[in-house]
């Protein structure tokens, strides 16, 4: 667990190689390799280079607004900013327990976020690499590859995306920044006719969740050694779980593993977090670096995500789904945690379990129900946790007598694993590109250690006044005659 090649040394007298920007993710980032004459690596760093201000520019602004207005962190997962604010929002109106029909409308609103954007990602960012090789032909190593050697699979992969987006119309309001979620509740029902356009479809999509599913399985059993051994590295897992230990995307406790299966702690209420996860930054990257507390940030650094998701939760409580977890959870002498493949596997039961969650609520009468709201005893603070596709995502405000949002702290999926993914990217530049000739084939190896985790960069580079700071005041002669540091406050409860 300890983090290798950190920081070269004498890296002025090496040779600086950049992927920018990394292609087919959401958002912009760059991997920097410094290697030696002989193209030996010294040095492998993923940076962030976006810079985004929400957690700024959202205070001063009425509570209400805050559900529509973090959505534009990202177009890819509005939706999971727009539930967790409301979540959060719902402790600062007092309400503990949202109606039946609230519940599982926001729930069905997540399903089809989740079944969207996993499709997404899958067949339109990373199939090309998958279907046709990491180091094939570029001209046909994308999207518009994949529809001519594969247009069942692309045709599939549109209209799995367009249900959810369906989904995400019918009970958010718009496909993309809808207003469906406020604090307390919803603002709308899902009515009859909308329920059954939705049931018209979603047998098919179940059959086309179940195909990828298949597809992806069989790539990994027609590429078994190299896939196992592509990037991989043993880390610590951490997700929202159910009480009885079932996954949940939408709410649950907290729960940790190591990186050989043990717990670390379970079903710790998220009220408090900060108890659990702290964050450091480093000098070379707009994003923060989460770690375990209990572990420090040497070995706590963990991964999120739909890998440990399946990994960590004891079953899936959808049928389906659960027999091709226990399928994955069986490859690999049973020990899939650490391939960083295996999160394209995992991301398709997940898509699987989506499909399968939106049927059983589309035939759950609730959803026509008309007690949409409730409030109670105002609160100061709120704390609203979801598990967004990319993994978990943390919302955190403090709201004043006025109304107004006076602090804030935005944890996204993306940062949970930012450590994970630049142990990724180490790992593969050490497997395929250390000492050899660089091409772009094999500098794609990287890139498709990134987009194994389906990063959102755009979320993920959100905090003003976080980067460290160190200003050196130097006389003529060359010697440093002040200096003031700038560190970051470690305690969200106090000062976020």
């Amino acid at each position: 667990m300890t983090m290798q090649l950190e920081t070269a040394q004498n890296p002025e007298t090496l040779r600086r190689v950049a992927i920018d920007p990394i292609s087919r993710v959401e958002g912009h980032g760059k991997v920097t390799l410094l290697l030696d004459e002989e193209d030996h690596i010294q040095q492998v760093r993923l940076h962030i280079v976006e810079f985004r201000g929400f957690e700024k520019f959202i205070q001063g602004r009425p509570y209400w607004e805050i559900p529509v207005m973090v959505q534009r962190l990202c177009g890819i997962c509005p939706v999971s900013h727009h539930l967790a604010a409301s979540k959060a929002l719902d402790q600062i109106v007092g309400a503990h327990h949202l109606t039946p029909t609230a519940d599982k409308l926001r729930r069905l609103m997540h399903y089809g976020q989740m079944l969207q954007s996993h499709a997404l990602h899958f067949f339109h960012l990373s199939s090309p690499d998958l279907l046709f090789g990491f180091g094939s032909d570029m001209a046909k190593r994308n999207i518009v590859g994949v529809a001519a050697a594969y247009p069942d699979v692309a045709r599939q992969g549109v209209l799995l995306r367009k249900y959810g987006q369906e989904v995400i119309r019918h009970t958010a309001g718009k496909r993309i920044h809808g207003t469906g979620s406020i604090p307390g509740g919803v603002n709308k029902n899902l009515s009859l006719a909308e329920r059954d356009e939705l049931l018209k479809d979603v047998y098919q999509i179940i059959g086309w969740a179940r195909g990828a599913v298949h597809l992806t399985k069989q790539l990994f059993e027609q590429n078994l050694a190299e896939y196992n051994a592509f990037g991989r590295f043993p880390s610590h897992t951490f997700s929202l779980i159910r009480a009885d230990g079932a996954m949940d995307l939408y709410h649950g406790g907290l729960r940790a593993k190591d990186m050989d299966g043990k717990t670390i702690f379970d079903h710790v209420n998220y009220n408090h977090y900060w108890e659990q996860i702290s964050e450091e930054v480093k000098s070379w990257s707009y994003m923060k670096f989460p770690f375990l507390k209990v572990l420090g940030p040497e070995k706590g650094w963990y991964r999120v995500g739909p890998l440990a998701r399946v990994v960590q939760c004891d079953f899936i409580p959808t049928p389906l789904a659960d027999k091709e977890r226990q399928d994955f959870m069986a490859f690999d002498a049973g020990n899939p945690s650490g391939s960083t493949l295996g999160y394209h596997w995992a991301r398709m039961i997940e898509m699987l379990h989506a499909a399968e969650a939106i049927k059983e609520l589309l035939h759950d009468d609730d959803l026509q129900g008309t007690d949409l709201v409730v409030t109670g005893e105002r609160q100061e603070v709120g704390v609203g946790m979801i598990e967004a596709p990319r993994g978990t995502l943390i919302h955190h405000y403090h709201v004043d007598e006025n109304d107004q949002v006076i602090r804030a702290n935005l944890i996204v999926s993306t940062t949970h694993n930012n450590q994970a993914m630049n142990e990724a990217v180490r790992k593969v530049a050490m497997q395929y590109l250390d000492g050899r000739k660089l091409t772009e084939g094999l500098l794609n190896h990287i890139e498709v250690a990134v987009r194994a985790f389906d990063p959102c960069l755009s979320c993920a580079t959100h905090a003003l006044g976080k980067m460290p700071l160190q200003v050196e005041l130097i006389d003529a002669e060359g010697k440093q005659i002040d200096q003031i540091t700038r560190g970051v406050c470690d305690e969200p409860s106090s000062c976020c």
